[in-house]
């Protein structure tokens, strides 16, 4: 999504931005994000603070995840703040027109290429997992357990 500055809010929209970056759910290494289904979300301010990009990866189709941006009432709170700065944005409550709003701007990719495969949900599932093998290897008691020969996949995989 592609949005205009308003004339002199570069400063503050940038001031916004830093406090949504040190917000719960949007700080590095955060997980509790509203929308669950975001891989990455990034606000990118170009063309001497004239210009804000808001650029995204999800899952599941453009509909459901607008769907879900739009009855999140704290991501819908924190980007108010931030949308507050450009150009045609009426503010909350008016949820049409926020809608109508978002829609304009939005911008399919020409190109979009992914380093990994699954869902933000399975992809959480594998790190819970991951973290819970690793105080298994970890316990006193593992050694003898994991010298079992159907477990030498999970640990040649593991040695990585």
């Amino acid at each position: 999504m592609f949005f205009r500055v308003k004339p002199g809010e570069g400063p503050p929209l940038r001031a916004a931005l830093v406090d949504l970056q040190d917000t719960p759910g949007y700080r590095p290494g955060d997980y509790g994000m509203a929308v669950q289904t975001i891989h990455e979300a990034r606000f990118v301010m170009f063309d001497d603070d004239t210009r804000l990009a808001f650029v995204t990866s999800f899952d599941g189709p453009w509909d459901a995840y607008m769907e879900d941006f739009f009855t999140s009432g704290p991501t819908l709170a924190l980007f108010d703040v931030i949308f507050r700065h450009v150009e045609g944005y009426g503010g909350l409550p008016d949820l049409a027109a926020l809608r109508a709003f978002i829609l304009d701007a939005e911008q399919s990719a020409a190109a979009y290429a992914r380093n990994y495969g699954g869902t933000v949900k399975e992809i959480r599932k594998a790190q819970r997992v991951n973290n819970a093998f690793q105080q298994v290897l970890d316990h006193p008691q593992a050694a003898e357990i994991l010298q079992h020969p159907a477990l030498k996949p999970l640990l040649d995989e593991a040695g990585d």
